[in-house]
């Protein structure tokens, strides 16, 4: 007797901005398509669909990753960030605050992929990670300096057919000094207090 063949079907929850989503799935549906097509998360935007633009970036586990490349079944357990999560409630990210004021887009469309891909950029460059354009990449010589060349090797993943590339760079680069600066305050307060306990 022939058995049945396998369900190309699987439930998932996906944890998607600090919210649990279940929902079924065919294993060939992108994170992508789950989270535009199933969950009404339209911040994330379809691009080229095929990992070359950056439109549809999300962060996955703090890391960012272009979705439609991301199977949803394999992003099952992880930490998904979308543009929609970026924000502290009614608090703009230091990101998303530095492309308004710095006018970093202009249509929009690739704006959401830029964005979470900035935010893991500030990340990975405090964390020390180098790039292509890094001059020295000893672990000991620390986070290079995040001048231009560096934001624009780090954010190169993510076109902008506006043209909106000096406006981004400058942008990134306020909201990593803004970051670097909440970080030497979060660091002097633990110095602080480390202190007085003593």
């Amino acid at each position: 007797m022939a058995t049945a063949p396998p369900s190309t079907y699987s439930a998932v929850t996906l944890n998607i901005n600090g919210e649990k989503h279940s929902l079924t799935v065919d294993h060939r549906t992108t994170l992508l398509d789950a989270l535009r097509e199933r969950l009404d998360m339209t911040g994330t935007k379809k691009g080229c669909d095929q990992g070359q633009c950056g439109a549809c970036t999300v962060l996955i586990d703090k890391r960012r990753a272009v979705s439609c490349l991301q199977l949803a079944v394999a992003a099952e357990g992880r930490e998904i960030t979308t543009i929609e999560g970026v924000a502290e409630g009614d608090q703009l990210h230091a990101v998303q605050q530095a492309f308004l004021d710095l006018d970093g887009y202009q249509c929009g469309y690739c704006t959401p992929g830029q964005i979470c891909s900035a935010v893991a950029v500030i990340e990975e460059h405090a964390a020390g990670w180098p790039s292509a354009a890094t001059d020295d990449v000893r672990p000991e010589a620390g986070p290079p300096p995040l001048t231009p060349d560096e934001i624009r090797e780090r954010m190169s993943g993510n076109l902008c057919r506006c043209g909106a590339y000096v406006s981004i760079v400058q942008a990134v680069a306020r909201a990593a000094e803004a970051d670097a600066a909440a970080r030497a305050a979060q660091a002097q307060q633990g110095t602080e207090h480390e202190g007085a306990a003593a």
